[in-house]
């Protein structure tokens, strides 16, 4: 028992000379290279196996020739360690390397490029990573960039359709100071009206702003589709009557549903009157409630004779304005654009950011002679009796 404790000693002071050493090197070690740290450490290792036996031998007191052929073993021990070693950092470094030079194509126009040298596990879940990365830094800056596109459009828009009022306001005004107005009151009518257009474009901005900026606060309330439904037609039967269009709602189901009744009133009315200046005359708008699972879809189906496949994706965002299908007229007959008409594209991009407020969603697809809008909304739990 003495003996073997004697050997533990001398084995324990020769390897912890080695380790001692061994760590002083590697903390020297610690800002360079990988391989060269794992070298350093299969040289510790040899070195600390080594000294321990050599000095465990030297207790022993082995022969010369005993003493030699545990050194040439220890010595055989050690070039082979130490080769292995070598090539796994030579074989790590080229991994990392290849990964860096991979990592240079994140966010590039073509992509993420994953390196053709074979990785190691922790290796190849970081080039998995990063590719992951690169893939949401694309979609980021699609995001951005069709963002920017609605941007600009909108402001496009919103200049036109300002200036075109603002030059008729002042043409009237003009005509009123210089008492050239054969009937003043037809100009004041005019006046208020173009008034009123541009308040209504003013507030539909504000509302925007908030809707983007996340400042919609809601307060929620569990009402009937029906009452909502009911509310929204009403207030849209008398741009339906002058315009000679029928408004039916004979397909709604009495469906609890908790949300901002103002809102989505809101909702249902831009969608009424984008749906009824779209309709040519003696054409017909139907609204529809139906339960599906546990949501609720209402629908508002137009006569405008449908939207192009590739603009469907567009319909909901900012600024943007359909086809001459779509182009709501006024009462008169023209355009949206001429005075009095904003038509600046913001009424469907309210309705998507309300409806996502509520957790909901907004679509539209093409049906025979038209297209249906379509917004769905979270049914509320059933209370537990």
């Amino acid at each position: 028992m003495k003996d073997l404790l004697l050997i533990a000693l001398f084995a324990a002071l020769g390897a912890g000379g080695a380790g001692l050493l061994g760590w002083a090197a590697i903390r020297l070690l610690r800002r360079r290279s990988v391989a060269l740290s794992l070298f350093c450490v299969a040289a510790v290792t040899v070195l600390a196996v080594t000294s321990g036996t050599f000095a465990v031998a030297q207790a022993m007191f082995l022969s010369t020739h005993d003493l030699g052929v545990v050194i040439t073993v220890l010595g055989m021990a050690a070039v082979v360690s130490l080769v292995t070693a070598a090539l796994l950092g030579r074989q790590v470094v080229a991994g990392s390397r290849a990964l860096a030079e991979a990592a240079r194509t994140v966010g590039s126009d073509a992509g993420f490029t994953a390196p053709v040298h074979p990785l190691g596990a922790e290796l190849a879940s970081l080039s998995e990573e990063l590719a992951a990365t690169s893939a949401r830094l694309a979609e980021s800056r699609a995001r951005e960039q069709a963002l920017e596109h609605s941007r600009r459009e909108l402001i496009a828009w919103i200049s036109h359709d300002l200036r075109t009022p603002l030059a008729g306001l002042r043409a009237m005004a003009e005509a009123l100071e210089d008492g050239v107005a054969e009937e003043p009151e037809r100009y004041l009518v005019r006046i208020r009206a173009e008034v009123e257009r541009l308040t209504g474009m003013v507030d539909d901005l504000f509302e925007l702003s908030r809707i983007q900026a996340g400042a919609l606060s809601l307060s929620l309330t569990r009402v009937s589709v029906y009452d909502l439904v009911d509310d929204a037609l009403a207030g849209a039967y008398p741009l339906a009557r002058r315009r000679g269009v029928r408004l039916e709602g004979r397909q709604v189901a009495a469906e609890p549903v908790e949300v901002d009744s103002q809102e989505i009133t809101r909702v249902l009315g831009n969608l009424l009157v984008n749906a009824i200046r779209s309709t040519p005359e003696d054409g017909v708008v139907a609204v529809a409630a139906r339960r599906e699972a546990d949501e609720v879809v209402l629908s508002v189906t137009d006569g405008c004779g449908g939207i192009p496949d590739q603009d469907l994706p567009r319909v909901f965002e900012t600024g943007w304005r359909g086809g001459s299908a779509r182009t709501p007229r006024r009462d008169d007959g023209r355009a949206a654009g001429e005075p009095g008409e904003s038509g600046a594209g913001l009424g469907l991009a309210i309705v998507r950011g309300i409806v996502e407020a509520h957790a909901g969603r907004a679509r539209v697809h093409n049906v025979d002679g038209g297209c249906c809008f379509e917004i769905t909304l979270p049914a509320p739990r059933a209370e537990a009796r």
